[in-house]
């Protein structure tokens, strides 16, 4: 289908899509640098336009939903893989992280027992003197300020 399109008509196409139809097309899967220089020839880029291009090209890669990198560098369509959920593994998870709550709360209540008071003042700490610059403000006092 790419092959039958006009220069013209692929060049009204973004590159993500024109990447696509051709990841598609070819039932294959392909590098960044590989894909880009399939694009550049259907649409007759030189290498400069090539190299100038392709950073923007892998950002759009990266940011669009219809492709997916894969292990080995290359990309492929989404739509080609499948995510494989397995639900065991999501009630294993979600067990662990009772059994984790319930250790938490024997830490907790061995130190309710352990409980310093470091945050309480004591009396002490109190002095009349450090009191004795502070003054009270009514509401009247407040507004002119």
């Amino acid at each position: 289908m790419l092959n039958k399109m006009t220069k013209d008509e692929l060049e009204l196409l973004s590159y993500t899509k024109i990447a696509e139809m051709y990841l598609k097309e070819n039932k294959t899967t392909m590098n960044t640098a590989d894909l880009f220089k399939e694009i550049c020839n259907l649409l007759g880029m030189s290498e400069a336009e090539y190299q100038e291009k392709i950073a923007d090209f892998f950002q759009s890669l990266t940011t669009s939903k219809e492709f997916i990198l894969l292990n080995d560098g290359k990309w492929d369509l989404k739509a080609n893989h499948s995510v494989k959920i397995n639900i065991d593994d999501i009630y294993e998870e979600s067990d662990e992280g009772v059994e984790n709550e319930e250790e938490n709360d024997e830490i907790e209540d061995e130190y309710e027992d352990e409980e310093d008071n470091y945050d309480t003042p004591l009396e002490d700490d109190y002095n009349d003197d450090d009191l004795s610059d502070l003054t009270i403000l009514d509401d009247n006092e407040m507004e002119e300020e």
